[in-house]
């Protein structure tokens, strides 16, 4: 017993959507890039004082993971919003064309 289903394509977002959700994830990139300042600037302030170069090694490897990990964040979320606001000038253009060619 195999029930058919419709199927249906969702609908497009307007831009309004877009452009909130383009601002939501370009103020998540803002903070995040404050973060990742703010971070590099407290490791660039305190310089490592080990006498092992293994420990040293280590340091420098984790202070280096945690501000890619904080600046891969900011480009996603850059990208996004950037994204976002495309798809909303996008979804605008295809309305304002459909509604010419409706005339």
């Amino acid at each position: 017993m195999t029930s058919s289903k419709p199927t249906t394509q969702p609908d497009m977002p307007s831009p309004l959507q877009c452009v909130l959700g383009s601002l939501v994830a370009g103020g998540m990139a803002f903070v995040l890039y404050s973060m990742t300042q703010s971070i590099a600037l407290s490791f660039a302030s305190k310089p490592l004082q080990y006498h092992n170069i293994t420990t040293a090694n280590i340091a420098v490897a984790v202070r280096t993971l945690v501000v890619g990990l904080s600046a891969l964040g900011t480009g996603v979320f850059g990208l996004a919003a950037t994204g976002l606001f495309g798809l909303g000038i996008q979804v605008l253009i295809g309305k304002v064309r459909q509604r010419s060619t409706a005339d």
